[in-house]
């Protein structure tokens, strides 16, 4: 059996102009209260760059009561402290900063509490009530929206849960580590968590402490990184043990009601009716029956992408996630969507996260690259002919009020506006397009280089392999020519339905369908449908209805502003309502529910270090 009564371990990343003093300042402190051969020091050295692997080596060949632990590949702090730990010989296991900012004369009572006071956990702290420290404005800012947020969420009754100044009875962090997931930043926040909710008897004491070396906020860390963390383990102890099958039913049921109440912020219910009473309800229904024929190719597209990406799935599936996300896009802002459906692609068929949001935008530039075609396309043939003088007349002219259910519409405004952000989106979708395929050439690692401008912690590199992982899972789609041009076809099958849909319902209205009206058509859905991009007016008649009337108005003789308005708002209705049906019956075929797609969260920072 062991002597070693105590091991104190040092994480220690190019600490190579400190680790020297660091191991001697600690075997020094140590002598002076415990006996001789009671004690080691171990340097949990993490795949260091620098000197500092020479350094412990030599400490060690120099002390029997040093000794070090090298890593190849980066393990993180909270990795490298739990494989030191787990090699250790101690029963008082203790870790502290290697910068020394916390005064070693503490080092005594941290040891002692748990040795021989009795203490389970004992940590340092820098906030307790009453004692002053000094730091600089921006990271005491961080420091103190950090904890309360760890208090807030994670109920913790601690003062600081990052001071780096801590020490646990053997048995009892081995007992944490069983559970506890994150092995960087977060892994001494999430220990002393679990620790209180596990009843052990923990030591909050005050400390000296002095900031050593950069003291800048990383915003990249202290941000994304411990930000996720304290979601995920909120998840865990508050929300994941009452997500019960029944309990994600009763959810998905009233997220669905709420869904349906949310609609009528951005479709007036009287309007639609009003629209309907004045329609061929059979043309209604075959331009519903049109729509959804848009769907599996929807899906198609989406399974053409991920293919692309290196990952593969059945088309009904493909197709149930796009319904899904588009229903949430819907009656949520800012495509919040869009999240749902990269959640549930992780939890359904393990696609990373990096690769389902690279997925979803890969499909958002071919759409926008698709309607900017067929609108620019039907503008060149009418310009050529002669045919938009009567657009330029619209929009001089102040097309008057409209009513509509009895609501008063004024669509020019609206129309002129969203005429100036479609113009914009399609500018910006050609520039995207052309910018993805030119990058998917070169092999330089901007991303990184970015992300290192940043943050110059070592959590940069953690980030930034996820956000390449996503930039050159778009780039792998746009410099394959073969599925570029196959996804792109489909992409303008996916809008020249939806455009038919339209003509459709303009046919409901006794509008005679000439090839003159579906060329007037194709550019009025289009244009409108860039111009929704951007949400200027969430509510009531928005850019879309506006863009269709004016252009439908300004090119045609025959069709007045009220019924234009009319079919724009039955159109859009149309569309609302099949992606609805079609959303609510893909989460009951595939049980998919918002508890399931939170939980696939919290998996993410671990599926993309495990592929640095």
């Amino acid at each position: 059996m062991s002597e070693v009564a105590v091991s104190v371990v040092l994480p220690a990343y190019n600490e190579e102009a400190t680790i020297e003093h660091t191991v001697r300042t600690t075997l020094e402190t140590l002598g002076t209260f415990l006996p001789d051969g009671s004690f080691e020091v171990i340097v949990a050295e993490d795949g260091c760059d620098d000197a500092t692997p020479d350094i412990a080596d030599r400490l060690a060949a120099e002390d029997s009561r040093v000794r070090h632990f090298h890593s190849d590949e980066r393990l993180g702090r909270g990795g490298a402290l739990e494989r030191a730990f787990r090699e250790s010989g101690g029963e008082t296991l203790v870790y502290f900063d290697t910068d020394l900012a916390t005064d070693m004369s503490h080092l005594e009572e941290l040891v002692e509490s748990v040795r021989t006071d009795g203490y389970d956990v004992a940590t340092g702290s820098r906030r307790i009530p009453g004692e002053k420290q000094d730091r600089e404005p921006e990271r005491g800012l961080a420091s103190t929206g950090y904890n309360a947020l760890v208090k807030l969420f994670l109920r913790s009754d601690l003062h600081d849960h990052q001071c780096g100044f801590k020490s646990f009875d053997r048995a009892v962090l081995f007992d944490l580590l069983e559970d506890t997931e994150d092995d960087h930043w977060f892994w001494d926040t999430e220990v002393l968590v679990r620790a209180q909710r596990a009843g052990y008897d923990i030591k909050e004491f005050p400390v000296r402490w002095t900031p050593k070396g950069d003291t800048k906020v990383d915003l990249v860390r202290d941000v994304f990184g411990m930000g996720s963390q304290i979601l995920r383990v909120w998840w865990e102890f508050s929300i994941k043990p009452r997500a019960t099958r029944r309990a994600g039913l009763v959810a998905g049921i009233l997220l669905t009601l709420a869904a349906l109440a949310l609609m009528t912020v951005y479709l007036d219910p009287d309007a639609i009716l009003d629209a309907i009473r004045g329609a061929d309800y059979r043309l209604v229904a075959l331009a519903a029956g049109v729509y959804a024929l848009s769907w599996p190719l929807r899906g198609q597209r989406y399974r053409d992408i991920l293919r692309e990406l290196g990952y593969d799935g059945d088309l009904l599936f493909m197709t149930g996630a796009v319904f899904i996300s588009q229903t949430g896009n819907l009656v949520f802002p800012a495509r919040a969507g869009d999240a749902v459906r990269a959640y549930v692609v992780k939890a359904r068929r393990k696609i990373p996260y990096p690769s389902g949001f690279a997925s979803l935008a890969v499909e958002r530039v071919f759409d926008l690259l698709a309607i900017t075609v067929l609108a620019g396309a039907v503008l060149v043939g009418l310009l050529a002919t002669g045919g938009a003088d009567g657009l330029a007349e619209a929009i001089a002219a102040d097309i008057g009020t409209v009513e509509i259910g009895g609501q008063s519409i004024a669509p020019g405004a609206a129309a002129r506006t969203a005429l100036r952000v479609a113009a914009v989106v399609g500018v910006l979708a050609i520039a995207g397009v052309a910018v993805i395929v030119a990058s998917a050439r070169r092999d330089t690692d901007l991303v990184h280089r970015f992300v290192s401008t940043i943050s110059d912690d070592s959590y940069a590199d953690y980030v930034s392999t996820a956000i390449g992982q996503f930039v050159g899972d778009v780039q792998a789609v746009a410099g394959d020519r073969s599925a570029f041009a196959r996804i792109g076809l489909s992409s303008l099958l996916v809008w020249g339905i939806d455009v038919v849909t339209a003509i459709v319902v303009l046919a409901a209205f006794q509008v005679p369908v000439t090839p003159y009206l579906v060329a007037v058509s194709f550019f009025a859905v289009s244009v409108g449908n860039l111009a929704k991009i951007v949400p200027l007016s969430p509510g009531g008649i928005g850019l879309y209805e506006g863009a269709f009337t004016l252009i439908v108005v300004g090119f045609t003789a025959n069709i007045t502003p009220a019924v234009a308005i009319a079919v724009a708002v039955l159109d859009h209705a149309v569309k609302n309502i099949v992606t609805m049906i079609g959303g609510i019956a893909s989460t009951l075929v595939f049980n998919v529910s918002l508890v399931e797609a939170v939980e696939g969260a919290a998996e993410v920072e671990e599926s993309v270090s495990s592929e640095q």
